[in-house]
């Protein structure tokens, strides 16, 4: 039985002055719910955790067991460049009621595709939950190649692999090795419909924060053969992704949900807040998808 089916969305983290703004968080959470999304990874790339304290990943956590508990599965990022630390992060989401754990690639060090194997056996056998390895090279300077994938298939608990390399041959001999072992989710908004077809089981969308109901549907159509409608939905989301995607992420994402109206607070430095030239696109993409009405 798959782990993961359908529409998961990377949410954002909203911060005030003061920490993290847990009413709103609340608030996205039931967006989602009422969206039809299948579950929601918090504290993944999206939610910004490499800014973030212990204790604020905790409230974190906390409020989307309290909130999302029953009605969408709740996977939590795990991932770091230490193995030990990435460990008591697992250790850690289990013991505040995850359902799984999204485990990206060690960043920064660029360990051995051999460092990568034992990174996720050491991972899946602290997490004793279903562990998804997060292949997202462009910001980690490691890529799991495929016959490392396959390799890891085989650790237990390894539940899925999160595919965000932009390369859709690695995608194809990704599922050839991986068929009947071990899932497969896009990681790429713009890549979500090919991969699905191709044989992908979910989507772990940023622009679902933003359009939930248009992000399952391409999922659910795209899963149940529906082709020509999942094509149309495709085509319909690919503006909200480029716009999405304009600057680093969560950047623009965050600014498209200030425009709905949500109080998710800026990016957490480093990060800055979106340029001027992109906040007129996306506000212009977003009037164009769901009405001038809609935006604040």
């Amino acid at each position: 039985m798959a782990f993961l089916k359908g529409s998961a969305t990377a949410m954002v983290t909203p911060f005030t002055e003061n920490g993290v703004d847990l009413d709103c968080f609340s608030a996205l959470l039931r967006r989602q719910a009422e969206g039809g999304t299948d579950a929601v990874v918090v504290l993944g790339t999206t939610g910004e955790p490499a800014t973030m304290t212990d204790l604020e990943r905790d409230e974190i956590i906390r409020c989307a067991v309290e909130t999302a508990k029953g009605s969408m599965q709740v996977i939590v990022g795990a991932g770091s460049n230490s193995t030990a630390r990435a460990v008591s992060l697992a250790k850690r989401a289990k013991e505040l009621g995850a359902d799984g754990v999204l485990a990206v690639t060690p960043y920064y060090n660029k360990c051995t595709q051999r460092g990568i194997v034992e990174y996720y056996r050491a991972v899946c056998e602290a997490a004793r939950l279903p562990v998804i390895a997060y292949n997202v090279p462009s910001r980690t300077g490691v890529n799991i190649l495929p016959a490392t994938a396959e390799e890891l298939s085989r650790i237990g608990g390894l539940a899925g692999i999160k595919e965000a390399s932009g390369n859709m041959a690695q995608v194809m001999e990704l599922l050839r090795r991986l068929r009947g072992k071990c899932e497969l989710y896009s990681g790429e908004d713009a890549l979500n419909l090919p991969i699905l077809c191709a044989g992908g089981s979910a989507v772990i969308s940023v622009v679902s924060n933003l359009v939930p109901k248009q992000v399952k549907r391409l999922a659910s159509a795209a899963l149940e053969g529906r082709l020509r409608e999942a094509q149309t939905y495709a085509d319909d989301l690919l503006p909200l992704c480029d716009a999405c995607f304009a600057e680093v992420n969560p950047i623009p994402v965050k600014a498209g949900l200030k425009l709905l109206g949500y109080p998710v607070g800026a990016p957490r430095a480093p990060l800055t807040e979106i340029e001027p030239e992109h906040l007129a696109a996306l506000r212009e993409t977003l009037e164009a998808g769901m009405g001038k009405e809609a935006l604040l």
